[in-house]
C-alpha cells in the first residue's frame, strides 16, 4: 500500500500526520510526500520520518500530486491523506480489510472526524443536482453513522483506492487544480461499475480547510467552476437539462442563509469579501466552464464509452446519494 499526502505548507500538521502514519499497526506501506511548496518545505520538515519526496517547482494542484504518487508507486492500493488529517492507528488497517473483503469495491470512505471535536467532517460524499458535492453526515456525531454501508463516493482528503479502479479510469483529473476532483473521480469509477464502501472505524481527524481556507476566494472560484467540470462530465443529459434549476435554487438559498448569517456566503462575507466579489466568481467560474466545454465533452464521451452501467442506473445512484440545494447552501 501506498499513502500520498500532497501538501503545500509542510508546516507542523504535516509532521503531526506524518506522526499518525508511524503510529500505524498497519505496517506494510510507503509514504509519498508531494510538495507542492516550490520551496522544497517537505524535505526540511519531514527529514526525521521515512517517506519518498517528490518535489514540484509550484503548486500543481492537489489531483496532480495524487497521480504524481500513483505514478511513483507499484502498489495494489493507494491512499489519499490531506496533509491537515491525523489517522487514529487502526486507519489503515480498517480500510484495508474493508476493501480486500470487497472485490467489487474501487473505493473506501474513511470516518472523518473534526479535528477535537465528537463530530464528523464526513461520512462518504453526497451530490447535489446541480454538481455540487458535499459531506455526508457533516456536524453529525459518529454514532449516527454506525454500520459499513455503501456510499456514492470518498472524500480524497482520507480515502483508499484500488489501483485497478485507477488505472481504469485514468485517475484524477489534473485540470480541476483543486476542489470537486474526488467527486469527478469519484464519479468516473461508479460509472465503470465499481462500488465506493463507508468504513466506519478507519477514524482520522481533519482541519477542515486547514490550507485555503474555508472560504476563501481560491475556495469560491474553484468549488464553483468544478461543480461545473463534474456536471458536464459525469451527469446524464436528463438531468443536464435539469441542473440550472437546481443551481438557481441553491443560489437563492445562499442568499436567504446569508442573511441569517449561515452557510458558506455568509463565512465569506465574514472573512472581509463582498457579495458583488462572490457574484463575480460566479461569473468567472461559468465563463471558464463554457471556454472548456469542448474538452469536458470529449471527457464526458470518454467515460461513456468506458461505462459499465447504463445512465439510468448512474441516476439512480445520484438519486439515492443526493443533498438538497438548500441543505448544500446551509453547510
Amino acid at each position: 500500500m501506498t499513502v500520498v499526502i500532497p501538501t503545500l505548507a509542510a508546516d507542523s500538521a504535516l509532521l503531526d500526520c506524518l506522526g499518525s502514519l508511524d503510529a500505524q499497526i498497519h505496517r506494510d506501506f510507503e509514504v509519498v510526500i508531494v510538495d507542492n511548496s516550490g520551496r522544497g518545505l517537505a524535505r526540511q520538515a519531514a527529514r526525521d520520518f521515512n517517506a519518498v519526496i517528490l518535489e514540484n517547482s509550484g503548486n500543481a494542484g492537489f489531483g496532480a500530486a495524487i497521480n504524481q504518487g500513483l505514478r511513483a508507486s507499484r502498489a495494489p492500493f493507494l491512499a489519499t491523506l490531506n496533509d491537515d488529517v491525523v489517522a487514529a492507528p487502526r486507519w489503515l488497517a480498517v480500510l484495508l480489510a474493508a476493501i480486500e473483503s470487497r472485490p467489487d469495491a474501487g473505493m473506501c470512505a474513511s470516518e472523518v472526524r473534526l479535528m477535537g471535536e465528537d463530530h464528523l467532517d464526513s461520512a462518504g460524499m453526497l451530490i447535489c443536482r446541480d454538481g455540487s458535492s458535499k459531506q455526508r453526515g457533516r456536524g453529525q456525531p459518529p454514532s449516527a453513522f454506525p454500520n459499513g454501508e455503501e456510499v456514492l463516493l470518498p472524500s480524497a482528503s482520507a480515502a483508499l483506492y484500488r489501483r485497478a479502479m485507477l488505472d481504469e479510469i485514468g485517475g484524477f483529473d489534473e485540470d480541476f487544480f483543486l476542489y470537486c476532483e474526488d467527486t469527478d473521480l469519484g464519479l468516473r469509477g461508479r460509472w465503470a461499475g465499481w462500488k465506493c464502501l463507508y468504513v466506519p472505524g478507519a477514524i482520522v481527524e481533519h482541519r477542515y480547510s486547514h490550507t485555503a481556507g474555508r472560504a476563501s476566494r481560491l475556495k469560491a472560484y474553484y468549488v464553483e467552476r468544478n461543480r461545473l467540470f463534474v456536471l458536464v462530465k459525469n451527469f446524464p443529459a436528463s438531468s443536464l437539462a435539469l441542473a440550472p434549476f437546481a443551481e438557481f435554487a441553491r443560489y437563492a438559498w445562499h442568499v436567504v442563509f446569508a442573511l441569517r448569517g449561515r452557510g458558506a456566503a455568509s463565512e465569506f462575507h465574514r472573512e472581509g469579501h463582498s457579495a458583488l466579489l462572490l457574484l463575480w466568481y460566479v461569473v468567472k467560474a461559468h465563463a471558464a466552464a463554457l471556454l472548456a466545454f469542448r474538452a469536458l465533452w470529449r471527457k464526458r464521451r470518454a467515460i461513456r464509452r468506458k461505462a459499465r452501467i447504463s445512465p439510468r442506473e448512474f441516476l439512480a445512484l445520484l438519486r439515492a446519494h443526493s443533498i438538497s440545494p438548500r441543505e448544500v447552501a446551509a453547510l
